[in-house]
């Protein structure tokens, strides 16, 4: 198992890591804190973070030791982030398309993944933030932590470091694509039920009917029928 560096404070755990592999071809790293303060989140978002309440987490890997393709990834790191959570309650765990997870509809984790070239190398940083002893969400009305969501209050260092071990195992593993669609298809948020969907400002009711193997989202809408999405080019409203 590699090594997890633990910060007691940084601005972002995926700068750590790239910091980390700017110093030497380093191979696979990893870092966490409990103290981010200007965390990264999908398409330039911030990630809120309190202090000793949730945890921030990267992991740098050479993208030659990732044996599932680039497209799939995300889905990929959502699952293995499901499963570790599913293990941790009785409460279902689902992942909302395209990096969410999600416990009785509210949002407790996300994932961003960035590609660099360091050293004329390519890597994978996989940044995953978990809301874990946070319990107030005032301003983040779609959010909650495992404590809200479970009724369990979880120490924070044996969670990551068990978490570190579950990840640095499976994320080198080479999972058949058609195994990851299954899975993520299984999983998804609101699957095959009647939700209101904002697309371009407008509104109309749809029902997501599963992703895939190009990471689209195929929704069919009361209005425009079966439709497919990318990123950012619809919004769920639940």
């Amino acid at each position: 198992m590699p090594p997890v560096f633990y910060l007691d404070e940084c601005a972002s755990t995926q700068d750590e890591c790239t910091r980390i592999l700017l110093y030497g071809d380093s191979g696979i790293s990893a870092v966490y804190t409990f103290n981010q303060t200007r965390g990264k989140g999908q398409y330039g978002n911030s990630w809120e973070s309190l202090v000793n309440r949730n945890i921030a987490y990267s992991f740098a890997v050479p993208a030659s030791q990732i044996g599932i393709p680039e497209n799939l990834l995300n889905f990929y790191t959502a699952i293995i982030l499901r499963d570790f959570l599913a293990n941790l309650s009785t409460f279902e765990v689902e992942i909302k398309w395209p990096n969410d997870l999600i416990i009785r509809n509210k949002k407790i984790s996300g994932i961003l993944i960035e590609k660099k070239t360091l050293h004329k190398k390519p890597y994978f940083i996989i940044g995953i933030g978990l809301n874990v002893l946070q319990e107030n969400f005032e301003h983040l009305p779609k959010a909650g932590s495992l404590l809200t969501q479970t009724g369990i209050r979880f120490h924070l260092d044996h969670l990551v470091e068990s978490f570190h071990g579950n990840f640095s195992e499976r994320i080198l593993q080479v999972i058949p694509d058609e195994e990851i669609l299954t899975q993520i298809n299984k999983t998804l948020f609101r699957k095959d039920v009647v939700s209101v969907f904002e697309i371009k400002g407008i509104r109309q009711n749809g029902i997501i009917r599963n992703v895939d193997e190009e990471g689209f989202l195929w929704v069919e809408l009361e209005n425009d029928g079966l439709s497919r999405f990318f990123h950012k080019e619809i919004n769920m409203l639940y």
